[in-house]
């Protein structure tokens, strides 16, 4: 029989490159043996060079969510006030994070599939004294995206004293961002922008918020201390918890990957994919939930034709049957459309077979369409170059 293996086309993990498995296929070697010190160490400057960053750089063994607690246990203790914005599902999440440590917690909320605003933001920072910010580059529930550098640059104007974080989960690896427009903590992890297997949680933090963590006492929260780390971060032979050594020896083919492509370069690739996507499937009566102004570049969510009596699993299920896996939407949105990835080094080829196996879905599932009008649509916009978009 031959084997079944479906296009993984949800948000995260995303497709592995070859080259990326073959590093975590190695054989395992101890964590303080010279080669992979080397290795390690070498990680670390690219991580801190690429994006700029003038404080440290972090990886992890530990989910994405853990980084998420490990940015803001740093930089805020008990009784400061932060302001976090969320846009869905995991911005909400961020919103229980940082309800359990204390903080004087001030929230904005935009509807799913909106985004909160620039103007929004600066109105109430202005309100009374914040310690930090807190938003969501791109959130994976709504394939929105945050317009990430104008916030940077008015809070930067605006609100210097502020500490920005952001969850760059579903954008890190993939849309362009830089530490010095005024990020002071972003996080990551590995199974989306970056094409590993899930398993690393990866941080950057600028030098103010370095220096903010060690003014403050002692934190509750030992495995995710900066202060734990940053000997590690700069001495690999240093020691707090074993890294995951093959892992990490991904992340450093994952991170020549990027540097060869051009942190540019892989935005604008992304951003023509995610075009393409959105137009293709849109033809087929699909609408996208997040507007053109606010869709990511790295996921969309698209809703079920209201009167087209879809009903979510059987359709789900029948696209991974025809050779793609997309991922059900959440909160208010759940059963009524999917969620696909399109992040990480997917290629113009995924586009084509994940497209294709939704027209055949749609056929099996008794929905009236025209097969290869989306692939037609697709085409057509892959055929464009990333420089015309």
């Amino acid at each position: 029989m031959i084997q079944f293996s479906p296009l993984v086309m949800v948000p995260g993990p995303t497709p592995i490159a070859r080259s990326i498995q073959e590093q975590m296929s190695r054989e395992t070697i101890a964590y303080n043996d010279p080669r992979f010190v080397s290795d390690f160490d070498a990680l670390i400057l690219d991580l801190k060079n690429i994006w700029r960053c003038d404080g440290a750089a972090f990886v992890v063994a530990g989910s994405g969510t853990m980084a998420m607690e490990m940015a803001v246990s740093n930089i805020a203790g008990r009784g400061e006030s932060v302001l976090v914005c969320s846009n869905g599902f995991f911005g909400d999440r961020y919103v229980e994070i940082c309800s359990r440590k204390g903080y004087d917690l001030d929230t904005i909320k935009a509807p799913w599939g909106e985004s909160v605003s620039v103007e929004e933001i600066d109105k109430r920072l202005c309100q009374k004294k914040f310690s930090a910010l807190i938003v969501t580059h791109v959130e994976t529930s709504t394939g929105v995206e945050l317009p990430l550098y104008e916030l940077a640059a008015m809070t930067r104007l605006k609100h210097p004293d502020v500490l920005l974080v952001v969850d760059g989960v579903a954008s890190a690896g993939a849309a362009e961002f830089y530490m010095d427009w005024g990020v002071d903590v972003m996080l990551t992890c590995s199974q989306k922008g970056m094409g590993i297997a899930p398993g690393l949680g990866i941080l950057w933090a600028s030098r103010r918020a370095i220096e903010k963590r060690l003014s403050m006492p002692p934190i509750a929260e030992s495995y995710v201390d900066f202060v734990k780390w940053i000997p590690v971060m700069k001495d690999a032979k240093a020691y707090w918890g074993t890294p995951p050594v093959n892992m990490i020896w991904a992340l450093v083919e994952a991170i020549r990957i990027i540097k060869e492509e051009g942190v540019k370069e892989r935005d604008a690739r992304h951003r023509h994919f995610a075009r393409a996507v959105r137009r293709a499937v849109s033809a087929l009566g699909f609408k996208p939930l997040a507007e053109d102004g606010l869709a990511a570049p790295t996921v969309s969510v698209f809703l079920y034709p209201q009167a087209a009596g879809i009903k979510d699993e059987k359709f789900r299920s029948a696209v991974y049957d025809e050779g793609a896996h997309i991922a059900g939407c959440k909160g208010d949105f759940e059963g009524a459309g999917f969620r696909v990835g399109h992040m990480g080094n997917i290629t113009a080829s995924s586009l084509v077979s994940l497209t294709a196996a939704i027209e055949r879905a749609c056929v099996r599932c008794g929905y009236p369409i025209k097969l290869g009008c989306a692939l037609a649509v697709l085409q057509e916009e892959l055929l464009v170059s990333p420089r015309e978009d």
